[in-house]
């Protein structure tokens, strides 16, 4: 067989009366490429994963959910919101809790009933859920108990029931999953077009408090065929060059002999929700549910269930590696070890490949912002090119342009941009984010980087005010801003600097009012009253004089990042 190339394959694949056929549609005023067999929505793609009857899907601790079960719970939910919450088409509704089987139950049938999904950070503190909710607009909460207790309290004020899961709790606007979710019901009739929004997923912004990011269902539904196409581009071209590859590729119509992921990361991330979640569900797979990350508890259900698939932050990936009895697992059912959210050393990714019979490292670089899809970088293509991000399947354009934006040619660094039916609408109530982030259709990324012959993507620094801890993306101007409430703060900088485990870790440097003085300890108090824990800094600088800064009066962030890195390197 004459060996093909990636555009080769591509062209192969989506040519028409393929299963991933690419044709045109024009979406808000804009032509794109669409699959044109993908999903007119989620609640069809889940009815249809609901044939798949017995088979389980979710496994959490010893809890055992058929799809038929998740799907016929989420059906139940859709029908209780609509009848006794009064939710309509494009109506807000939120889920704030840990990974559970009912966040996923709750997902569907929000969905089903027409309503937009409002995931919510469940790692954020009681002001943070209060901003999500109200936001948002949402008028209903599905809680966990703890989340709950953070709120309470206010949900009256700020318009907002709630359905508790694995509680006892009742009260007022407070009702018990238990009591209002039958399995049995059906679910209401809603007509969903493919531009309808389907979710707001919050990100952190570079400009204060979180933005909302607003997904339609052809934003997930085409992001999800952009994974699957990307994999079958990916095993036609390594077929046809004699590198090893599963014989079966995964469509909507013909998914791969049973596949399982390990749930590793957040389902109120983009990337736990759409390629791990959304993904399982659409193909069939087994997906296994963590109840907190623990490396070795991830080990012990790799081996147990025979995980396939470790979808995860870099820093789980090296976690797991360093558990100290490692080799005493058996991993061998592992065929792929990635994840995304953060770069992976050059390091890693050759411990990886050294490290597991058969799992090939993997990298993603997709944001929220792009429904999770993204360059991809795997197998040996990412052993030759372990700096890379990685490629795109065509029906997602990629782009590097100038301050002004103009693209670039190959090779040269500049903004990086995206274009495709997987990009967000918006972002929520902010006209003017959107504004900046979009231009003729194209996203800017906000990341720096360039673009090889080859059409791999290479991010090498960041243009936004954004860093990024373990695939947590923290805003630093929202983390000054609390800091800087403190009385005894004159000026405050925040920033990353480089972490070996964790990527990069947070770090601020103060300049306090005359006659003040505080420690670390105190600046960590006060942050961990105001914000999430993650979003605390863990090197925290008192300065001796006023902050570096330019000609224009900006405080010149990279210069104190760049002293105190290598003060760092020396120490």
């Amino acid at each position: 067989m004459t060996n093909l190339t990636f555009d080769e394959a591509y062209a192969q694949i989506t040519a028409p009366g393929q299963p991933f056929a690419v044709t045109t549609a024009t979406i808000r005023g804009r032509d794109y490429s669409v699959f044109e067999h993908a999903a007119p929505h989620l609640p069809a793609m889940f009815a249809t994963s609901g044939q798949r009857g017995d088979t389980d899907f979710l496994i959490y601790e010893d809890e055992h959910w058929t799809f038929a079960d998740v799907v016929a719970h989420g059906h139940a939910m859709a029908a209780t919101l609509v009848a006794d919450y009064g939710i309509g088409k494009g109506d807000r509704v939120a889920i704030a809790m840990r990974n559970y089987p009912e966040w996923i139950t709750s997902f569907v049938g929000i969905l089903a009933a027409g309503a937009v999904a409002v995931p919510l950070n469940a790692w954020w503190t009681t002001d943070e859920l209060l901003y999500g909710l109200r936001d948002s607009g949402s008028t209903v909460v599905i809680a966990d108990q703890e989340r709950l207790d953070r709120v309470a309290a206010q949900l009256s004020d700020a318009g907002v029931r709630a359905i508790v899961v694995r509680s006892e709790s009742t009260g007022e606007g407070i009702a018990r999953y238990d009591d209002v979710v039958v399995p049995g019901t059906a679910a209401p009739e809603v007509s969903i077009d493919p531009d309808d929004d389907a979710t707001i997923l919050y990100t952190s912004g570079t400009t204060g408090n979180p933005k909302g990011a607003v997904g339609t269902h052809r934003a997930h539904t085409h992001a999800l065929m952009s994974f699957w196409c990307k994999s079958q581009v990916n095993d036609l071209v390594r077929s046809t060059s004699g590198d090893p590859v599963d014989d079966a590729v995964a469509t909507p119509e013909t998914p791969k002999p049973r596949t399982s992921y390990i749930l590793t990361v957040p389902l109120f991330h983009v990337t736990g929700c759409v390629p791990v979640m959304l993904g399982s569900f659409a193909l069939g797979f087994k997906l296994v549910m963590m109840y907190k990350w623990d490396p070795r508890r991830a080990l012990e259900l790799v081996e147990r269930e025979k995980v396939t698939d470790f979808v995860g932050v870099p820093t789980m990936v090296q976690d797991i590696l360093e558990v100290p009895d490692f080799a005493s697992f058996d991993t061998s059912s592992l065929k792929s070890v990635g994840g995304g959210g953060a770069a992976a050393s050059p390091q890693l990714v050759q411990r990886v490949a050294n490290s597991f019979a058969k799992g090939a490292p993997g990298i993603g670089y997709g944001m929220t912002e792009t429904t999770a899809y993204g360059p991809q970088n795997s197998g040996p293509e990412y052993l030759l090119k372990p700096s890379s991000a990685g490629r795109t399947i065509p029906v997602m354009q990629v782009k590097v342009v100038d301050e002004v934006g103009n693209e670039l040619p190959q090779g040269q660094q500049g903004e990086i941009c995206f274009y495709g039916p997987n990009l967000i609408r918006e972002y929520w109530n902010k006209p003017e984010a959107t504004a900046d982030a979009f231009y003729d259709g194209w996203l800017r990324s906000g990341d720096l980087g360039r673009i090889d012959e080859d059409g791999f993507v290479f991010v090498e620094d960041r243009a936004k005010d954004m860093v990024i801890r373990a695939g947590e993306n923290i805003g630093c101007i929202e983390v000054e801003a609390a800091i800087a409430e403190h009385p005894a703060v004159y000026e405050v900088a925040v920033f990353g600097l480089p972490h070996e485990r964790l990527g990069e870790e947070l770090a601020c440097s103060i300049y306090l009012r005359p006659g003040h003085s505080v420690t670390g300890v105190d600046i960590t108090e006060h942050v961990r009253a105001r914000l999430a824990s993650f979003k605390i800094p863990t090197v925290i600088e008192i300065s001796e004089g006023m902050l570096p800064r330019s000609a224009q009066g900006k405080i010149l962030k990279r210069e104190i990042r760049d002293r105190l890195a290598k003060d760092r390197a020396q120490a």
